[in-house]
């Protein structure tokens, strides 16, 4: 069994100025935390939806990652910037630190803010909302522990955000 683990984030989010859209994870994944990037389990299907969403190829590497969601205006991080959590288990985090949003959204265009799963909405709800004034959209998890979304029905779900970045 894994022990509980008190973690802080370690890697910058991607924005830059003309970023429209900023998609919220909860805390990065073991596998995440190891690659050091967003979205490292080869099973979450993140980057795949984003792909289909916008019709591209899956991007492979950190510098493809980071140039695909500029290119497409769009930033992501994480709610929390410490926490205490056992392995990747959203369900086992407390001790939540959030992250200060403000070098985000005051360095950028962003007008909307998208959560990756009901945890993540949940945490940026209860720890984020009331500071930085915007509310988010809960979009449905990527994870490959929501089995009951296949990779067609969650594109179809994110595709809302496409109309954001036209």
């Amino acid at each position: 069994m894994q022990e509980q683990e008190h973690l802080t984030h370690t890697f910058e989010p991607v924005f830059n100025k003309e970023s429209k859209v900023l998609i919220l994870g909860s805390f990065p994944s073991v596998k995440s935390r190891k690659n050091n990037f967003y979205y490292g389990h080869p099973q979450n299907r993140f980057w795949r939806v984003l792909a289909n969403v916008l019709g591209e190829d899956v991007p492979q590497t950190i510098e493809e990652k980071k140039s695909f969601l500029l290119e497409h205006y769009i930033a992501i991080w994480d709610v929390i910037e410490s926490c205490t959590i056992i392995g990747s288990s959203d369900s086992s985090i407390k001790d939540v630190v959030v992250n200060d949003f403000s070098k985000v959204l005051e360095n950028s265009a962003i007008e909307t803010i998208y959560v990756n799963g009901g945890k993540a909405y949940e945490l940026y709800h209860k720890y984020a909302e009331e500071k930085t004034k915007m509310q988010a959209v809960k979009l449905p998890s990527t994870s490959p522990a929501n089995a009951a979304w296949n990779l067609e029905k969650l594109s179809a779900a994110w595709g809302v955000i496409k109309e954001k970045l036209m």
